[in-house]
């Protein structure tokens, strides 16, 4: 089996090096780049070779994790990304799924709690969608862009977005089996939605749904 391979955000070398360690022992992980600022990070970009997923830590100096997920949503770069924090805060955490962290972890958590993540958040897209749903019910978007009362969506657009907002965490690849069509399809769906009402992620169409109450779960 590949690798599944990982890419360390965080300002001290010490938590760094604990964390390649502890995930060469729990699985067939491989670090494959490291950084220790969310400037650095960002000043390397484009990425030749991404890894599946990046561990971010929220807590650094001059740029925070959760700003560095609004610069990656502002450039329209969609890497996988696990915040992590001793800060267990709850606008932190909902800032975090709302700028499009496919998951969050305290730093009290267990080996096995972070190989679930990383596992989740690599085969399925999130760690745990019905967590995002709750606080996406709870978000209060302060200024945020209203496009109009009512959208308009097609048959099929809907289908998709229902897809998208299921809770059994659906792969595009499982999208497209279902609605019995190919990825690329899929993707043109996506892409359409994301450029007319200017969403940035998955997170952020599951946002959407809710907000406009387009697809169950929220209607």
């Amino acid at each position: 089996m590949d690798k599944i391979t990982i890419g360390i955000i965080d300002d001290h070398k010490i938590v760094r090096q604990g964390l390649k360690e502890l995930l060469q022992k729990i699985d067939n992980y491989l670090v494959t780049y490291e950084f220790d600022s969310g400037v650095d990070f960002l000043e390397a970009l484009p990425l030749e070779t991404p890894p599946d997923i990046f561990i971010l830590d929220y807590s650094m100096p001059n740029m925070n994790g959760i700003e560095v997920l609004k610069k990656l949503e502002e450039n329209k770069i969609e890497y996988k990304v696990l915040l992590l924090t001793q800060h267990f805060d709850e606008q932190i955490i909902d800032d975090a799924y709302h700028h499009g962290a496919r998951g969050f972890l305290h730093k009290n958590c267990t080996a096995q709690d972070l190989k679930s993540a990383i596992d989740n958040i690599v085969k399925i897209g999130y760690t745990n969608v019905v967590e995002i749903l709750k606080r996406i019910r709870q978000y209060d978007a302060q200024g945020g862009k209203h496009i109009e009362e009512s959208v308009q969506l097609s048959k099929r657009e809907k289908e998709f977005l229902t897809l998208v907002c299921d809770e059994r965490e659906l792969t595009y690849d499982q999208m497209a089996e279902i609605m019995h069509l190919s990825v690329k399809s899929i993707e043109s769906y996506r892409t359409a939605l994301f450029d007319r009402f200017n969403i940035k992620s998955k997170v952020g169409l599951v946002l959407f749904s809710y907000k406009y109450k387009i697809t169950a779960p929220f209607i």
